[in-house]
């Protein structure tokens, strides 16, 4: 039986599968997603969703959602919605141009978060296909190019560690702390551990007065995000695989493997 642990934000699990150009994350839901690429992200066709001020597109019998939307769909309470699916688009007219089997192939997206052939159409020009069950718990996104994967990681990471460590101003006022994105070229050097699947635990994070220490843990490649999180419950006592470091003094990151 799936359960929610409340601390979902505090712990991120990736698995990047390179022939299917997807990866499998917990931990990262639609909101860190839409921020990371808040203005540069397409319309998006709603396979599965219960927002309710999309448009309609009459080919497909489905909904879209507006750029000028995004924003509103991202404040929604989409981890309440169950399954929400959606692939991006470049113009209406795309949309309006798929065949029959293309259009029963996205359905089989939606339905089964597989695909039966790699989900890119040169007809929607489409960068993502993004694939949620629990919205943050069990998400499968499919990337044209796995840049947009490591521009998340970064963005979607610092800002979690600003949300988690609240600094108290002197009015005793909870002030969040920013760090700067996590260099890419720190993350692609992980690349060889993520395509395993690896824990980056925030709540572990070690704080030293002149840094902080982001342990890193090599877990494998799991389906069930239960099953994950009980494998990192048995490995998080032990020694980490990794660590991103971040130097408060001169305000930069690094990496150790151990």
């Amino acid at each position: 039986m799936k359960k929610h642990h409340p601390d979902i934000r505090d712990l991120v699990y990736v698995h990047l599968n390179q022939n299917d150009q997807y990866v499998l994350s917990y931990g990262i839901e639609f909101a860190e997603f839409a921020a990371a690429f808040s203005d540069t992200l397409n319309p998006l066709l709603l396979l599965k969703h219960q927002f309710d001020d999309g448009d309609f597109n009459m080919h497909t019998l489905l909904e879209y959602c507006p750029t000028n939307r995004i924003k509103k769909l991202a404040d929604d309470d989409i981890y309440g919605y169950g399954d929400f699916c959606w692939i991006d688009f470049a113009e209406e007219e795309g949309l309006n141009e798929l065949t029959g089997q293309e259009i029963a192939e996205l359905l089989y997206l939606g339905h089964h978060k597989q695909h039966l052939k790699l989900p890119f159409y040169n007809k929607l020009g489409n960068r993502f296909v993004y694939l949620a069950h629990d919205d943050g718990f069990f998400n499968k996104i499919y990337y044209r190019s796995f840049k947009d994967f490591f521009q998340l990681l970064s963005q979607a990471l610092s800002s979690k560690l600003g949300e988690l460590k609240l600094e108290k101003s002197i009015l005793g006022i909870k002030k969040k702390r920013l760090y700067p994105p996590i260099n890419k070229e720190i993350l692609l050097s992980l690349t060889p551990f993520i395509k395993e699947g690896i824990c980056i635990s925030l709540r572990d994070v070690d704080h030293q007065r002149s840094r902080l220490e982001i342990p890193v843990w090599v877990i494998g490649d799991f389906a069930s995000m239960d099953d994950m999180y009980e494998e990192y419950e048995q490995i998080s006592g032990e020694n980490c695989h990794a660590k991103i470091i971040f130097d408060k003094k001169t305000k930069e990151w690094k990496l150790t493997v151990i």
